[in-house]
């Protein structure tokens, strides 16, 4: 059953938390050349933004999940070629509303017709398809991936609109586990070690274990947890749409520190060095310093309410992100000071995604723009034919996207 538009969503309250989430298995117990160690965890998932080896031959080269890495900055480790070609594109069969993995060789993206799929990077070539449920019940859905998709270790994570979160094997595309809960989900999956953190509309942060879904703990907040949460010292950071973000310890599951922000929160915190940022639905990106919990600054463009649903990427100096005001913003990191504007003729939904001196991101006009990160002015652009949600990811020399087109538009950019 398809929900209610998200708008509606947020203007309706739950009473309380629900009935804790569930595991199950589907895979016998994972072999020790599969658990999770803290060798391969180093190289996984990198809590830093710093410049990587930009070779796409390097293991750091991919985009494993949402915004790249865990401090969720939206910065590639890839380098792209100076001009792009369109290398392929394909027909998933429905919308895609969230952004891609690449990682091996390989895309997975997710389609709210229920599927996640694996394409070859190079050629677009299917490899396999996943659907969320065995048997699909007459005059009706699978339920829709409309969260994005995490790889790691050689396992592809991603939620469902029935509140399911997937570990799907990587190489087969064959179930390894689920684990249920009580609202939909739209947060992407965070690999820690041996954890797996994400946000659901049951008004919770889920921590399960990697290895078989199990439950290590799970927090209450007062509203949906849409966000992907960032993760430094071990802490998670929540952006609620119980207006609050929230510091919480990865190990207990209890909350360190808090800080009222009076608006809804979609967009996912980005972190770098003591400060989170933040765009809200009230118009406003912030600055906060995490260790004090307080503002830095904030940023307001307008007097007119235009929420801001994109998801910060960190330049250097600049942070770029997308607004409903149909606008594209590049801020001074330092102060909040507005830099530049880039219009387009649609909100901009999409969180952008910065490779070296150039910022990629969707519209929902159609357009994926590149725009230079210094100034704003729009290098190039690729028309989808329809709006773009999901965020541009780029790996191992190629960029990916997908559109809202009825027959599930996937594009891959790169050198043919």
């Amino acid at each position: 059953m398809r929900s209610l538009p998200l708008m509606l969503a947020f203007l309706v309250s739950l009473p309380g938390i629900l009935a804790t989430g569930t595991a199950t298995l589907f895979a016998q117990e994972l072999s020790a050349t599969d658990r999770p160690t803290a060798e391969k965890s180093a190289t996984d998932q990198v809590i830093t933004d710093r410049p990587f080896d930009s070779n796409p031959a390097s293991p750091q080269a991919h985009w494993p999940s949402f915004r790249q890495n865990l401090l969720q900055t939206g910065v590639a480790t890839s380098s792209l070629p100076e001009k792009l070609e369109l290398v392929w594109e394909v027909s998933l069969g429905d919308q895609i509303e969230a952004s891609c993995a690449i990682s091996g060789g390989k895309v997975y993206a997710p389609c709210l017709s229920g599927h996640i799929v694996c394409l070859d990077l190079k050629t677009g070539q299917k490899e396999w398809s996943y659907q969320s449920i065995d048997e699909i019940p007459a005059n009706s859905f699978a339920p829709g991936f409309k969260a994005p998709v995490t790889i790691s270790r050689g396992v592809v994570y991603a939620g469902d609109e029935d509140g399911v979160m997937h570990a799907i094997d990587a190489a087969t595309g064959k179930r390894k586990w689920i684990y249920k809960t009580e609202g939909e989900i739209y947060s992407g999956a965070v690999v820690v070690d041996d954890r797996l953190l994400f946000g659901s509309y049951d008004n919770a942060l889920h921590c399960v274990k990697v290895e078989d879904g199990t439950a290590f703990w799970k927090f209450a907040t007062d509203g949906y947890v849409h966000c992907t949460p960032g993760i430094v010292e071990n802490s998670a950071f929540i952006a609620g749409c119980d207006e609050h973000l929230r510091r919480i310890d990865l190990q207990t599951g209890k909350e360190l520190s808090v800080l009222p922000l009076s608006t809804y929160l979609i967009a996912s915190p980005a972190i770098r060095g003591d400060l989170l940022y933040v765009g809200t639905y009230a118009n406003e990106v912030v600055a906060v310093n995490w260790r004090e919990m307080k503002i830095a600054w904030r940023y307001r463009p307008s007097d007119k309410e235009f929420p801001f649903h994109s998801s910060a990427a960190l330049g250097e100096k600049v942070l770029v992100i997308g607004s409903r005001d149909k606008q594209i913003h590049g801020i001074e990191i330092a102060t909040g000071k507005g830099l530049w504007t880039t219009p387009t003729r649609a909100r901009v939904d999409s969180s952008p995604a910065i490779v070296g001196q150039r910022v990629f991101v969707g519209s929902d006009d159609g357009n994926l723009y590149q725009l230079a990160i210094e100034s704003g002015e729009v290098q190039w652009k690729f028309n989808l034919g329809k709006s773009i949600h999901a965020g541009p990811v780029v790996g191992e020399g190629y960029l990916v996207v997908g559109s809202t087109s009825s027959d599930g538009r996937l594009c891959c950019f790169g050198k043919k």
